[in-house]
């Protein structure tokens, strides 16, 4: 009786056995790096209806994060700034400024500006700036150098491995507790330890549990 199938057909377990897990192995890898918020989430720019430099306004003016971001300090969310902070300056400088049109349209009708988030996380993570920015965690831990940035931008992924990281080892991240909004702080020129800080009334001590940031 003549074969049904060729003798090279032979080889095709044999091909399957071996590319298999090399197929396996590559969609991992792409979905590990391509659908990783290091890749989907960093560099997220989105427009804004007003065209706001964090590089004038922090930088160049060394205006502090808190003026504006003003809740940071007391509550799970940096307020965005109403009009009126804005305001506080544009009554008088920049008062014909095309480019502010829509600040001074909002400080006359009392509509808020519908600014787009930039570092959203999801609704089943919980986060609180207030013991973050206790504990002597920096803006820029964060957020990046907000300073030099004409156009906020996200700068870390915010991902659950990326948290955790910082929850197993804080100290890296730590800095002295006046020292949280500077943005010209560098970690990498000062010989800082938390723990002998004696302006730190206990140590930190992050949750590595789950219900730590899923409540």
């Amino acid at each position: 009786m003549p074969a049904i199938f060729p003798r090279w057909t032979n080889n095709i377990p044999i091909a399957i056995g071996l590319l298999a897990p090399l197929v396996g192995a590559g969609l991992i890898f792409v979905v590990w790096y391509w659908f990783s918020p290091s890749y989907t989430d960093v560099g997220y720019r989105p427009e804004q209806p007003v065209p706001y430099s964090h590089k004038l306004h922090a930088g160049d003016m060394g205006i502090d994060c808190r003026y504006c971001h003003n809740t940071v300090e007391r509550a799970a969310h940096a307020a965005i700034p109403p009009t009126q902070t804005c305001m506080n300056c544009h009554e008088q400088v920049k008062t014909e400024s095309l480019r502010l049109r829509k600040v001074r349209e909002s400080y006359k009708t009392g509509e808020p500006i519908e600014w787009v988030r930039v570092h959203q996380l999801p609704d089943y993570a919980y986060f609180n700036h207030s013991p973050h920015v206790a504990a002597g965690v920096g803006c820029a831990t964060c957020h990046g150098r907000v300073d030099k940035m004409e156009v906020v931008e996200m700068d870390q992924p915010l991902s659950m491995g990326w948290c955790l990281d910082c929850h197993r080892n804080p100290e890296p991240n730590l800095r002295p507790l006046d020292q949280v909004t500077n943005m010209n702080w560098d970690p990498t020129q000062e010989a800082y330890d938390p723990k002998r800080d004696p302006a730190r009334k206990r140590q930190v001590n992050p949750p590595l549990h789950c219900s730590g940031c899923h409540r």
